[in-house]
Order: structure tokens, then C-alpha cells, then sequence
């Protein structure tokens, strides 16, 4: 089980701004200047998915480079996914869901964990663990933020930071509900700015990104 103190690195990770850009970085040369984008434009913590072979050399890039980047991994299924991301220098990482494996490796490393719960039972389950945050994934096919909202009555307990299917237009309704910490999204680097290297549009995105209220 969770003791408090693991939770804090968390809880002042997702208080830092009101989305957490989530990013699928296909060429390592894109990392740097991408989260330097971003986090001028006020979106320090970055979550980067396992999604692709240039992944944890984004990672390693990012830590090393960008000053005042909280630097998270995401889409980590695995003990070994888990561990890697430990050795990468990562600040946090996230899960989809949760597997006992997952859970038991992350109990094991000081590195904190978001794990994600969509249905009450695991919901549930993670906060019998410690777990008072949680991702919410797929946020939108999941049932948003009128699922979100009812889950607030029964759990009050946890916070969550839903992800999938959240669009600037859609943001400032997740973000007034009291369960939610913050939210992810990926519309402040859109793959064509990416592609094209417009870092200055980006930073642009990530400031209004930036300005939504909680």
C-alpha cells in the first residue's frame, strides 16, 4: 500500500498547470524542441508514451535538455516498462489501467505510478492500495464527464486526470468537475506544427492550453 508520502510528487505534478500534453515522438529530434514549446508555454509536465521505438531517447533528451520539464512516461504496461523509465530519470509514470504486476513493481520502486480506474470496482481497488489519483482512460468513449461526475458522489476520495478524446472545446467542462486534478491532451502539438517544426505555434496552443481555468 501507497503511504501519503508517495502520493505528494504526484499530487504537485498534476497540480502544475491544467493539461498534461501527452505525446507519441516519432523522431528523437523533435523531442527537445517540442517540450521546450511547450513548457514556455506553460505546460511543464509531459507525459511521453511507449508507443514508439525513439520513446525513452525522448525521455533521456528531454531530462537532459529542457530546464523546468516535470518529464513523465506513459502507456507503461509492464514491470519491465516500469523499470526502464526508473533508469530513464523519469518523474512519474502512467498506466492505461492496472495489472497486479503493474501494481506490485510499482510498490517496489520510489517513483510514482498513475494508474488508471474507469469502472467503480477499480476505482476501488486502486485506492484500497493508496491510490487517490488515477488516470481516466478513454475519457470520452468511457462515458465523460457525466461517468467522471457520477463517480465523484461514491469516491470523493480520488482525483482524477482524464485522458482520450478531450478536445480544447470539451476541457473546460472536465476541468470544472470536483474529481478532476487535471486533464491530458494531445491538441497543443498537433502532428502537422510537429512536422512542419512550428515550435512557436505550439508554444502559442500551450499558452491557451495553459489559460483554462480549474
Amino acid at each position: 500500500m501507497l503511504n501519503k508520502q508517495k502520493q505528494q510528487p504526484t499530487e504537485q505534478s498534476l497540480r502544475a498547470a491544467p493539461v498534461v500534453p501527452v505525446m507519441v515522438i516519432e523522431d528523437v529530434k523533435q523531442a527537445v524542441p517540442l517540450a521546450r514549446a511547450l513548457v514556455q508555454g506553460g505546460l511543464p509536465v509531459l507525459e511521453i508514451t511507449l508507443r514508439t521505438a525513439s520513446a525513452l531517447d525522448s525521455i533521456r533528451a528531454i531530462i537532459a535538455e529542457v530546464e523546468g520539464a516535470i518529464v513523465g512516461a506513459g502507456t507503461v504496461l509492464t514491470p519491465t516498462q516500469l523499470d526502464m523509465v526508473v533508469a530513464a530519470g523519469c518523474g512519474f509514470a502512467v498506466s492505461p489501467g492496472s495489472s497486479p504486476d503493474l501494481l506490485r513493481a510499482a510498490d517496489a520502486v520510489d517513483m510514482p505510478l498513475l494508474p488508471g480506474g474507469v469502472t467503480a470496482t477499480e476505482v476501488m481497488t486502486l485506492l484500497e492500495r493508496g491510490y487517490h489519483f488515477q488516470k481516466f482512460f478513454p475519457a470520452e468513449p468511457a462515458g465523460g464527464t457525466a461517468y467522471l461526475s457520477s463517480l465523484a458522489q461514491p469516491v470523493p476520495q480520488v482525483k482524477f486526470c482524464p485522458t482520450g478524446g478531450i478536445t480544447p472545446t470539451l476541457a473546460p467542462s472536465y476541468l470544472k468537475l470536483p474529481n478532476v486534478i487535471t486533464l491530458g491532451g494531445s491538441w497543443m502539438a498537433p502532428k502537422a506544427l510537429v512536422a512542419a517544426g512550428d515550435w512557436a505555434g505550439i508554444e502559442k496552443l500551450a499558452r491557451e492550453a495553459a489559460a483554462l481555468a480549474r
